[in-house]
């Protein structure tokens, strides 16, 4: 039985406490948090032990999740890789890119399990997709959310982007040729709204748009590829598929013939894949419980982590340099 423990109950820790506690083949040994106050309520909420400091969660686990607050990524998960544990990370993965890219090294170094966060890689309507070949030359991202005090001590770069960021940087597969972005503050003293625009080599584009001040919420990605289009709704959990196929083409659940401009028919077919419906939360632990019982590959690894903040930093020094070239 893999013995797991926690760091962080705050609001997404104790989600992550809750949902450990249905993963199969694991014992949630306890949690760690700093405020008194906060750890004694977990306790009685969730009946589990409350670590008084980091070493002894450490010591009495084989596996940490670390929910805690980006500013103490780094720091929890350094102590946790030198000791030889496996470590679920949220996303992002570190404060800066010097932290992150000390941490793959101290994961490839510890030969242990490491995933990130990056939970929409286990969307039901992004899963759906799993059996579709994807190589998109277009990619358009709205990621929309009202405004919440919670997250706003980082931009939204980093706070809402990142998700798309890293689902792009996963579809794609190809190095970034070229990044532009603008952004501005509205609320807080970071960018509450921005819009970054990615060329890859491989000539595909990505244009990504987060705001964490909208009037509702919205998560949705379009990906354009030779002779489809893929609609993902993360929010809604929907996914369209409407491709291209050769005339009379019977095999989608709507399928409609037309001619185009070279005087040939074809059929325009429009599919909604199976949503299999699942917490991506758990599904995301659950994972990370079996890559480490079967010595299996982690979905959303280490590097993905790095690679995802690297890409968000590049659009927040171009954001920064935007803003200053037009005194925004």
């Amino acid at each position: 039985m893999l013995k797991v423990g926690v760091f962080g109950a705050g609001h997404l820790g104790k989600i992550h406490i809750r949902q450990w506690k249905e993963v199969q083949g694991a014992e949630l040994v306890g949690f760690y948090d700093p405020d008194i106050d906060r750890s004694i309520a977990a306790e009685k909420e969730f009946g589990i032990k409350g670590f008084s400091n980091i070493g002894d969660l450490i010591v009495a686990t084989d596996a940490l999740d670390i929910v805690s607050t980006t500013i103490t990524h780094y720091e929890i998960a350094k102590k946790c890789l030198l000791a030889g544990k496996h470590i679920f990370i949220e996303k992002p993965l570190a404060q800066s890119l010097e932290e992150a890219q000390e941490l793959v090294q101290l994961v490839k170094e510890a030969n242990v399990k490491c995933q990130v966060g990056h939970v929409e890689r286990y969307n039901p309507a992004y899963l759906a997709l799993e059996e579709q070949e994807l190589q998109p030359m277009f990619i358009e991202a709205h990621r929309l959310a009202q405004f919440n005090p919670r997250g706003t001590d980082v931009s939204v770069i980093l706070d809402l982007m990142i998700h798309d960021i890293d689902i792009v940087m996963h579809l794609v597969k190809s190095p970034v040729r070229r990044i532009s972005a603008s952004g501005v503050s509205v609320v807080s003293e970071s960018a509450d709204i921005a819009n970054a625009r990615i060329e890859f080599d491989n000539g595909c584009v990505a244009n990504l748009t987060s705001s964490r001040i909208s009037l509702k919420n919205m998560r949705k990605m379009r990906l354009f590829q030779r002779d489809a289009y893929i609609g993902i709704d993360f929010l809604e959990k929907k996914t369209e598929v409407i491709q291209m196929k050769e005339e009379g083409y019977k095999g989608g659940m709507m399928d409609l013939p037309i001619q185009i401009p070279d005087g040939s028919q074809k059929t325009i077919s429009v599919n909604m894949p199976e949503i299999k419906e699942g917490n991506a939360i758990r599904m995301e632990l659950q994972e990370f419980a079996d890559a480490i019982a079967n010595d299996t590959p982690v979905r959303v690894t280490v590097y993905d982590g790095y690679q995802a903040m690297d890409v968000a930093h590049q659009i927040l020094r171009k954001m920064s340099l935007h803003n200053e070239l037009h005194k925004v």
